[in-house]
């Protein structure tokens, strides 16, 4: 159901997961997900998302059956040979992946956001809610060699 709901948050993003782990963490079914996602625009950059899967009985012992939860954890790493192309490069950022997370109001996102000053790219994972916010959030970076921050250019 969840690849489901996230088929529609993710046709508006370029990256595609592919799911590389499944973790079972208890007895009723629950699993942790782990998806290494590829940078769509920086060739050279992978990063793996974890994030909790609920089961269909946590689902209904809950009552709460179309949301997962929003913790996340990321890491990012260097894959190949790095390539900053055409991306962002102010504060904001750009995003890199969305997946849904509850049938309307929740996706689970990773942002991209470039540091030119000391060569660093800057991946954080976060819950995007629509009405409340979310303060559930994971970081990483991952630092471009001289070279390929000289060829990245200035902001």
């Amino acid at each position: 159901m969840k690849r489901l709901i996230g088929l529609a948050m993710l046709a508006a993003f370029p990256a595609m997961a592919e799911e590389v782990g499944e973790i079972g963490v208890d007895w009723v079914g629950n699993d942790i997900i782990i998806e290494a996602i590829a940078d769509p625009e920086v060739p050279g950059v992978t990063c793996h998302l974890a994030y909790f899967d609920r089961s269909v009985i946590d689902r209904l012992s809950q009552g709460n059956w179309f949301e997962d939860p929003s913790n996340s954890a990321i890491e990012c790493a260097r894959t190949g040979p790095i390539t900053v192309g055409d991306i962002a490069r102010g504060k904001t950022g750009e995003d890199v992946f969305s997946e849904g997370r509850s049938l309307i109001f929740k996706s689970l996102r990773v942002k991209r956001v470039y540091d030119a000053t000391n060569g660093v790219l800057v991946y954080l994972a976060h819950a995007n809610e629509l009405t409340e916010g979310s303060a559930k959030m994971a970081i990483s970076t991952v630092a471009l060699t001289p070279e390929e921050k000289a060829a990245a250019g200035p902001n």
